[in-house]
């Protein structure tokens, strides 16, 4: 991913009817899950497991979207449907590379 996350808080307030109160509860939930969600991904691609794999990625992709990330999204995208066809090898940069974006949003949210 070589954009850097930028937070279009406005958009996302957009789509959810100006709603600040969503809004937070929704950086909130993000906030609190993101270690979780990073070690999720790394166990199944670690344990070679790609249905779990398949579902993490999923689970990442509409995380990244709910804040407008589409590269993110698009990158989740991209692990998801490679785990669907079984092809794990070569994915730990991707990995790797969707945690530190996890962890970017993460970021993002907290200072903005």
């Amino acid at each position: 991913m070589a954009a850097a996350f930028v937070l279009n808080k406005a958009s996302i307030l957009e789509r959810l009817g100006g709603d600040e109160e969503i809004y937070a509860v929704m950086v909130s939930m993000y906030l609190a899950d993101i270690e979780n969600n990073c070690a999720a991904l790394a166990a199944a691609y670690a344990a070679d497991d790609g249905k779990v794999l398949q579902r993490e990625a999923h689970t990442i992709k509409g995380l990244l979207a709910t804040f407008s990330d589409e590269p993110g999204a698009a990158e989740a995208h991209r692990v998801e449907k490679a785990a669907q066809a079984g092809e794990l090898a070569g994915l730990g940069d991707a990995v790797t590379e969707l945690q530190s974006r996890l962890r970017e949003v993460a970021a993002v949210l907290r200072a903005g």
